[in-house]
């Protein structure tokens, strides 16, 4: 109310002023510009402040640097009153005639005197660096020579960004050309940095420290905690002042200002410096390196001591070098000949007389091209051209500090001009000594406290309980949220680098109204399965999500009849069956080229009959192997070996190839039936979805399903029922819904056709809310430590339904299986073989290379009883010439003949098998062959 009363005495005032105003340019002369007498320059400043003491020593300084012998130039006191200002301006103007008129620091005093000067037809030189830009269009004899002051919003924006503060607080000066030209510009580049201004508190220079301590109070209460102050340097010394009485230069805030205050930091005393400690800034920028500016200091600092012996002194500020440049520019106009070089030598021409138009005057000024002291003076357009590199200072001690700069389109860099590393961000320029003495980083925002928690919505009439199901507690006071929407929730606020206080709130309504709720302000979050749609970025912002997206078709599934007349095939695949074979007649090879060497009567089929014979029993044999145990039908343990090994491998192979049979045939395979939307949509079939989520649209909007076969259905129970019951053909449904629905109805259902990348579940919070980073950032973290995936197992195995694979490859069984056995049969079957070619074989062919030795017996025909030929031979040969085809029952019964004594003589002696026992038992003569033989066995 007390904000609105003084409104309105503001505009009586400013009504009452422009009357005097216009009553005195009425009574001004229309053409004293045209007379031609002596040349004189006029000057309106504030004397009353030490800016505009500091603009006429400039002016002096610019003057005698063009004139050489006469000083032309009449400086007037509007003491910041434009009533003031114009007059002034009549008096230049009607009595002592000036050419033009420099000066004019506020925008007010600017636009009165323009309206003198474009009656009068004088130049107006304005150093105001709040005319907009309107103003040049209806005041044709204006020119403004202070630069714009755009480009600093960016800089203060890029500083918002560097620290990623969602929110600011806005306070500006009150005037009517910041309103209309430099806040806007601020509010723009805000923006493009991604912020957003959660207070905008205007301020008139004139507002009482009670009001203005107010106006903090109400920022203090509030949430944001990041101020930016676009002001002059009076009111910004008041505002800092207040804000550090009542406690808002605190810890956890930031204060950053503008060229308006900072340009003059310089001239404040040690008061207001204690309360600007850890205060950011942007400063204007200007070479104080360069000879031009040295010889411009050493002689301004002459002039200002002659002038003001009693004012303290400082360093010129970036204002006094604006009134020297613009005075220059206009001295040089004014001069016969008009040098357009950017020296500064004396102009020769000591005639005075104006012998120019005005117009002129002012073409020849908007013309000028020189290097300034405060930069380049050249105009684009009629606009002096606009800073583009500032100085970013911080408060701290006594003074303040230079921690870098800020050029336009570039960024922050630590030094300027060539070789100058340039970054978007401002933490790379080195620590900030923030309010309340912290070097961390301020948040920019307050947390909630347990007195004022957040609110955050949840809803009621969810068709999914497992991932939000609200009720309320035993008491009817209070309510208690579960589901993995809420779970995910819980553990994201685990990964927050501080305690969030919030509460839950039910809501009963569509997910589209309960967003809305967060645009309204009635909550400041949604935590829900709520699907990311583009309708609902409208009312809030989406955290990351921590569900996939999806839309997918639900149907029932049918049995499929099995092939079986081949299904023994399926266990193993195709190159598993040639490798089984192929090892099966390679072990069988290795046992009959060992056995077949041995003469015994259950080996006889070995050697017995043709080759054809002997290979198919070595088939057989190896075959066999599969189902029986032989090893002791073999001579040789050699091949023993190499059959228990093959035995071993055999036993593996029939062992999976009864399980993996056996899960083919009690597996249920399901035929998936070929439906998609288009069938669906022409048939005009029925399908079914959630009543209240984005999916009706979807289906009428996207996949063009009439709204007429579209059933709305509220609870995921009933899904099942309709879908038995052929109530509808198919349901569209989110991929999370659908996981958890297979995973409780596993049997009859399935899904089918393309997922629809829609959706996805995620938190929504109000726009640029503080919160919302650190909660996306704390999602990733929950993802990437497995504790989502943890949840989402949770979710679905409670339910002990498993769906089977519906293709017979899971069970189908290839080489890779048994690679390691293979390898290990094969590896041993080729050592024993190896074994018996190198060592048996030379022991064999010594016994057939010894013969029958000499000794007593029968005659050269016939062989001794004591000293047969070895058994290899007879077995190979059968009855010779020299033993009759039939020897009576000795030949049919060899085990009832009694051996006569073997003859003893140097032959028997000498024979190579030593280790032979002779029989004593009345075996016969193969026999004892037999046991020569197997004496040496492998």
């Amino acid at each position: 109310m007390a904000r609105k009363k003084l409104a309105s005495c503001s505009f009586k005032l400013l009504l009452l002023t422009s009357l005097i105003t216009w009553s005195t340019v009425l009574s001004l002369d229309s053409s004293p510009g045209n007379h031609s007498e002596e040349l004189r320059i006029g000057g309106i400043v504030d004397l009353t402040t030490h800016i505009g003491k500091e603009e006429r020593a400039a002016m002096q300084v610019a003057i005698e640097d063009v004139f050489s012998d006469v000083d032309p130039l009449l400086v007037k006191d509007s003491r910041g009153d434009p009533t003031r200002a114009v007059s002034s301006a009549k008096n230049l103007i009607k009595k002592n005639h000036v050419a033009a008129i420099v000066g004019l620091r506020t925008w007010p005093e600017t636009f009165f005197v323009a309206e003198v000067g474009n009656k009068s037809k004088v130049p107006i030189i304005s150093l105001s660096n709040e005319v907009p830009s309107w103003s040049d269009s209806n005041r044709p004899f204006l020119v403004n020579a202070a630069r714009g002051q755009f480009a600093q919003m960016k800089a203060v924006a890029d500083i918002i960004s560097s620290w990623k503060w969602r929110k600011v607080n806005v306070i500006y000066e009150d005037i009517n050309s910041a309103v209309s030209s430099i806040v806007p510009y601020l509010i723009s580049a805000l923006q493009d940095a991604g912020a957003e201004i959660s207070e905008l508190l205007p301020l008139t220079p004139t507002l009482s420290d009670r009001s203005l301590s107010e106006s903090l109070r109400n920022l203090k209460n509030g949430q944001c905690r990041v101020q930016i102050v676009h002001a002059s340097a009076p009111l910004a010394a008041k505002i800092f002042r207040n804000a550090k009485r009542i406690g808002v230069m605190e810890k956890e805030f930031v204060w950053i200002t503008t060229v308006g205050t900072m340009n003059l930091i310089d001239t404040f005393d040690a008061s207001i410096i204690s309360s600007m400690q850890g205060v950011l800034g942007v400063k204007s920028y200007y070479s104080r390196s360069t000879k031009q500016f040295k010889s411009f200091r050493f002689r301004f600092n002459s002039k200002f001591r002659e002038l003001y012996p009693q004012e303290p002194f400082h360093e010129p500020c970036v204002y006094s070098l604006q009134a020297y440049d613009a005075m220059r520019a206009v001295s040089l106009a004014l001069t016969d000949e008009f040098p357009r070089s950017k020296s500064f030598q004396n102009s020769t021409n000591n005639s005075l007389m104006l012998s120019i138009s005005v117009e002129k005057i002012v073409s020849r000024i908007s013309e000028s091209n020189f290097e300034g002291l405060a930069g380049a003076f050249n105009f684009q357009k009629g606009i002096l051209s606009p800073e583009n590199l500032f100085r970013i200072i911080n408060v701290v001690g006594r003074s303040y500090r230079e921690i870098g700069y800020w050029t336009e389109n570039l960024g922050f860099s630590e030094s300027t001009g060539a070789g100058s590393k340039y970054t978007k961000s401002m933490r790379l320029l080195g620590q900030v000594f923030w309010p309340g003495g912290p070097w961390s980083t301020p948040r920019g925002w307050a947390l909630p406290t347990s007195a004022e928690p957040l609110k955050i919505g949840v809803p009621v009439s969810n068709s999914h309980k497992e991932f939000v199901d609200v009720v309320y507690d035993q008491l009817g006071r209070g309510i208690v949220a579960k589901g993995f929407s809420i779970n995910v929730f819980d553990a994201t606020l685990k990964f927050l680098p501080y305690h969030l206080s919030y509460i839950f709130v039910p809501f009963n309504g569509t997910y589209d109204s309960l967003v809305e709720q967060v645009k309204l302000r009635n909550f400041d979050a949604v935590v829900a399965d709520t699907a990311i749609v583009a309708e609902r970025f409208q009312s809030g912002e989406f955290s990351q999500p921590y569900a996939d997206p999806g839309l997918q078709m639900l149907i029932t599934a049918r049995t499929k009849n099995i092939n079986r007349a081949w299904v023994f095939t399926k266990p193993f695949s195709t190159s598993l069956w040639i490798s089984i074979g192929v090892i099966n007649i390679y072990n069988g090879l290795v046992v009959w080229l060992i056995e077949r060497n041995y003469e015994q009567d259950r080996n006889a089929e070995i050697r017995r009959g043709s080759l054809l014979n002997q290979i198919g029993y070595m088939l057989y044999s190896a075959f066999k192997t599969l189902f029986s145990l032989n090893v002791d039908k073999l001579s040789s343990n050699l091949s023993r070996f190499v059959m228990v090994v093959w035995l071993f491998l055999a036993l593996v192979l029939t062992q999976s190839f009864t399980a993996s049979l056996s899960a083919i045939f009690s597996d249920q395979w399901n035929d998936l039936a070929t439906v998609d939307v288009e069938t669906l949509r022409s048939t005009g079939a029925k399908i079914g979805c959630d009543g209240g989520s984005f999916v009706v649209a979807y289906l009428t909007d996207v996949l063009k399903i009439h709204p007429d076969n579209i059933v709305r259905i509220y609870s995921e129970d009933d899904y099942a029922q309709a879908l038995v019951n052929e109530e509808i053909a198919a349901a569209y449904l989110e991929v999370p819904y659908l996981k958890v629905f297979l995973a409780k109805n596993c049997e009859g259902f399935t899904t089918s056709g393309p997922i629809y990348k829609v959706g996805g579940f995620g938190f929504v919070f109000q726009r640029s809310s503080p919160y919302l980073p650190d909660i996306s950032e704390a999602i990733v973290k929950v993802v990437e430590s497995g504790t989502l995936k943890d949840l989402e197992n949770s979710l679905t195995s409670s339910y002990k339904c498993l769906a089977s694979d519906s293709s017979d490859e899971h069970h189908r069984l290839d080489v890779s299986s048994f690679q390691g056995l293979f390898e290990i049969s094969v590896g041993i079957s080729t050592f024993a073989l190896l074994l018996f070619y190198t060592y048996c074989c030379p022991i064999e062919q010594i016994e057939q290379a010894a013969g029958p030795g000499p000794g007593p017996g029968p005659g050269p025909g016939s062989p001794a009883r004591g000293h047969e030929p070895p058994a290899t031979e007879l077995v190979a040969r059968g009855p010779t010439a020299h033993e009759p085809a039939a020897r009576g029952p000795e030949a049919h019964e060899p085990a009832a003949r009694v051996p006569e004594p073997p003859a003893r003589g140097p032959a028997a002696d000498d024979n190579i098998h030593v280790n032979r026992k002779r029989s004593s038992s009345g075996s016969t003569r193969t026999s004892r062959i037999s046991h020569r033989k197997s004496s040496h066995s492998y």
